[in-house]
């Protein structure tokens, strides 16, 4: 067993997220595949982004309030089960995805949205499987209730 004290996720969600966005943009420049313009369509990017924003938010402050890191590459001290925390066992990565659902949809291209498929596989078995994982192993019995009555995404 390793002696390192964090998940071992294979990249920081963050960068996972925005390197899709940006395959997303070069697969329009190459091929391109636009969203048809739609009244609608600025005002519900806006609102995903902005949703995905404040979810992120009130997750950041319930880590900072329980003492624990949010990177994925410090220790995890605290098992946060409040806030958010009570509808969804990963709501900063579902922040992470409306946001990118904002950006993708305000950018005008089909691309993003496909590759978000392929980004949240990779989300589920590179990054949230290794964490839940890693927070079984750390907390044992509480992660173990809690996972059991909240879900994984909502």
């Amino acid at each position: 067993m390793s002696t390192v004290d964090t998940a071992g996720v294979i990249a920081r969600p963050p960068l996972l997220y925005l390197g899709s966005l940006a395959a997303g943009g070069a697969l329009d420049l190459v091929f391109p595949a636009a969203i048809p313009d739609h009244a609608l369509r600025a005002p519900a990017a806006a609102l995903l982004f902005v949703a995905g924003l404040g979810l992120a938010v009130a997750c950041f402050r319930r880590f900072k309030a329980a003492g624990t890191n949010v990177p994925t590459w410090l220790p995890t001290t605290a098992l946060v089960i409040a806030g958010p925390y009570r509808f969804s066992r990963n709501p900063i990565y579902l922040a992470l995805t409306l946001a990118y659902l904002g950006l993708a949809i305000g950018y005008g291209s089909w691309w993003p949205l496909v590759l978000l498929a392929p980004l949240l596989i990779v989300m589920r078995y590179g990054v949230i499987g290794r964490e839940e994982r890693y927070l079984e192993a750390k907390f044992g019995d509480a992660y173990r209730a809690y996972r059991s009555s909240v879900r994984r995404w909502v």
